[in-house]
Protein backbone atom coordinates (compact mmCIF):
# COMPACT_ATOMS: atom_id res chain seq x y z
CA UNK A 1 0.00 0.00 0.00
CA UNK A 2 1.01 3.60 -0.37
CA UNK A 3 -0.39 6.96 0.60
CA UNK A 4 0.31 10.47 -0.58
CA UNK A 5 -0.18 13.31 1.88
CA UNK A 6 -0.57 17.05 2.18
CA UNK A 7 2.99 17.23 3.48
CA UNK A 8 5.35 15.66 5.97
CA UNK A 9 4.55 17.71 9.06
CA UNK A 10 2.60 16.59 12.12
CA UNK A 11 -0.42 18.48 10.71
CA UNK A 12 -0.39 16.61 7.40
CA UNK A 13 -3.13 14.20 6.34
CA UNK A 14 -3.67 11.63 3.60
CA UNK A 15 -4.88 12.78 0.20
CA UNK A 16 -4.44 9.65 -1.95
CA UNK A 17 -4.59 5.96 -1.03
CA UNK A 18 -3.68 2.94 -3.16
CA UNK A 19 -3.22 -0.76 -2.60
CA UNK A 20 -2.92 -3.84 -4.76
CA UNK A 21 -2.74 -7.55 -4.03
CA UNK A 22 -0.31 -9.17 -6.49
CA UNK A 23 -1.77 -12.64 -5.85
CA UNK A 24 -5.38 -11.77 -6.71
CA UNK A 25 -5.00 -8.58 -8.75
CA UNK A 26 -7.51 -6.80 -6.49
CA UNK A 27 -6.68 -3.12 -6.05
CA UNK A 28 -8.06 0.29 -5.25
CA UNK A 29 -6.89 3.87 -5.66
CA UNK A 30 -8.71 7.05 -4.66
CA UNK A 31 -8.32 10.67 -3.63
CA UNK A 32 -9.58 12.04 -0.31
CA UNK A 33 -11.34 15.39 -0.25
CA UNK A 34 -9.53 17.43 2.43
CA UNK A 35 -12.59 19.66 2.88
CA UNK A 36 -14.46 16.66 4.29
CA UNK A 37 -12.55 17.14 7.58
CA UNK A 38 -12.89 20.62 9.02
CA UNK A 39 -9.43 20.80 10.61
CA UNK A 40 -7.50 19.49 7.59
CA UNK A 41 -6.07 22.82 6.42
CA UNK A 42 -2.29 22.22 6.33
CA UNK A 43 -0.88 22.29 2.79
CA UNK A 44 2.77 21.99 1.81
CA UNK A 45 3.53 23.40 -1.65
CA UNK A 46 6.71 21.28 -1.86
CA UNK A 47 4.62 18.12 -1.35
CA UNK A 48 2.23 19.34 -4.06
CA UNK A 49 5.20 19.77 -6.37
CA UNK A 50 6.29 16.17 -5.67
CA UNK A 51 2.97 14.40 -6.17
CA UNK A 52 1.42 16.91 -8.57
CA UNK A 53 -1.94 16.98 -6.80
CA UNK A 54 -3.46 20.34 -5.95
CA UNK A 55 -6.11 20.90 -3.31
CA UNK A 56 -8.70 21.96 -5.91
CA UNK A 57 -8.42 18.62 -7.73
CA UNK A 58 -8.76 16.71 -4.45
CA UNK A 59 -11.88 18.68 -3.52
CA UNK A 60 -13.39 18.06 -6.97
CA UNK A 61 -12.43 14.38 -7.37
CA UNK A 62 -11.89 13.12 -3.83
CA UNK A 63 -14.24 11.09 -1.67
CA UNK A 64 -15.02 12.06 1.92
CA UNK A 65 -12.81 10.84 4.76
CA UNK A 66 -15.76 8.80 6.04
CA UNK A 67 -16.28 7.14 2.67
CA UNK A 68 -12.53 6.44 2.46
CA UNK A 69 -12.54 4.71 5.86
CA UNK A 70 -15.65 2.69 5.02
CA UNK A 71 -14.24 1.70 1.64
CA UNK A 72 -10.95 0.55 3.17
CA UNK A 73 -12.62 -1.33 6.04
CA UNK A 74 -15.20 -3.00 3.81
CA UNK A 75 -12.61 -4.16 1.29
CA UNK A 76 -9.65 -4.95 3.55
CA UNK A 77 -11.30 -6.31 6.70
CA UNK A 78 -8.86 -8.66 8.43
CA UNK A 79 -6.13 -8.19 5.82
CA UNK A 80 -2.52 -7.11 6.34
CA UNK A 81 -1.17 -4.49 3.98
CA UNK A 82 2.57 -4.09 3.39
CA UNK A 83 4.14 -0.65 3.34
CA UNK A 84 7.71 0.36 2.57
CA UNK A 85 7.19 3.51 4.66
CA UNK A 86 5.43 2.04 7.68
CA UNK A 87 5.83 5.01 10.03
CA UNK A 88 4.42 7.50 7.53
CA UNK A 89 1.64 5.31 6.15
CA UNK A 90 0.54 4.19 9.63
CA UNK A 91 0.50 7.81 10.81
CA UNK A 92 -1.69 8.90 7.90
CA UNK A 93 -4.08 5.93 8.18
CA UNK A 94 -4.49 6.66 11.90
CA UNK A 95 -5.05 10.34 11.14
CA UNK A 96 -7.70 9.43 8.55
CA UNK A 97 -9.60 7.08 10.85
CA UNK A 98 -9.27 9.30 13.92
CA UNK A 99 -10.75 12.21 11.95
CA UNK A 100 -14.07 10.37 11.74
CA UNK A 101 -13.88 8.38 14.99
CA UNK A 102 -13.40 4.90 13.50
CA UNK A 103 -10.76 2.20 13.70
CA UNK A 104 -9.23 0.37 10.75
CA UNK A 105 -10.32 -3.26 10.41
CA UNK A 106 -7.04 -4.11 8.69
CA UNK A 107 -3.40 -4.00 9.69
CA UNK A 108 -0.38 -2.30 8.12
CA UNK A 109 2.99 -4.02 8.38
CA UNK A 110 6.46 -3.14 7.24
CA UNK A 111 8.58 -4.95 4.70
CA UNK A 112 10.42 -6.67 7.56
CA UNK A 113 7.37 -8.94 7.98
CA UNK A 114 7.68 -10.04 4.37
CA UNK A 115 11.41 -10.02 3.67
CA UNK A 116 14.47 -11.39 5.43
CA UNK A 117 17.19 -8.98 6.55
CA UNK A 118 19.25 -9.86 3.45
CA UNK A 119 16.25 -9.34 1.18
CA UNK A 120 15.56 -5.97 2.81
CA UNK A 121 19.06 -4.84 1.87
CA UNK A 122 18.52 -6.01 -1.71
CA UNK A 123 15.12 -4.33 -1.78
CA UNK A 124 16.64 -1.01 -0.72
CA UNK A 125 19.19 -1.18 -3.54
CA UNK A 126 16.47 -1.88 -6.10
CA UNK A 127 14.13 0.79 -4.67
CA UNK A 128 16.89 3.43 -4.79
CA UNK A 129 17.28 2.74 -8.49
CA UNK A 130 13.57 3.20 -9.18
CA UNK A 131 12.18 6.53 -10.20
CA UNK A 132 9.37 7.09 -7.69
CA UNK A 133 6.67 9.34 -9.06
CA UNK A 134 5.02 10.03 -5.70
CA UNK A 135 1.62 8.93 -6.87
CA UNK A 136 0.13 6.22 -4.72
CA UNK A 137 -0.68 3.47 -7.24
CA UNK A 138 2.50 3.99 -9.24
CA UNK A 139 4.51 3.71 -6.02
CA UNK A 140 2.59 0.54 -5.07
CA UNK A 141 3.51 -0.94 -8.46
CA UNK A 142 7.18 -0.03 -7.93
CA UNK A 143 7.12 -1.59 -4.45
CA UNK A 144 5.65 -4.82 -5.84
CA UNK A 145 8.22 -4.96 -8.65
CA UNK A 146 11.08 -4.52 -6.19
CA UNK A 147 9.70 -7.11 -3.75
CA UNK A 148 9.10 -9.62 -6.53
CA UNK A 149 12.62 -9.08 -7.86
CA UNK A 150 14.09 -9.81 -4.44
CA UNK A 151 11.88 -12.78 -3.64
CA UNK A 152 12.20 -14.38 -7.09
CA UNK A 153 15.98 -14.05 -6.87
CA UNK A 154 15.90 -15.78 -3.48
CA UNK A 155 13.65 -18.57 -4.85
CA UNK A 156 16.07 -19.15 -7.74
CA UNK A 157 18.97 -19.50 -5.29
CA UNK A 158 17.14 -22.03 -3.08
Amino acid sequence: MDLEASGLSAESYPIEVAWRCPATGRSDNFFINPDSVSHWRYWDEFAEELHGLDRERLVAEGISAEEACDRLNDTLDGETLISDALEFDSFWIQRLFKAIGKQPSFRIAGLDELLTAEQLIQYRFIARGQFRRHRAMQDVEDLIIAVEAVTSEQAEND
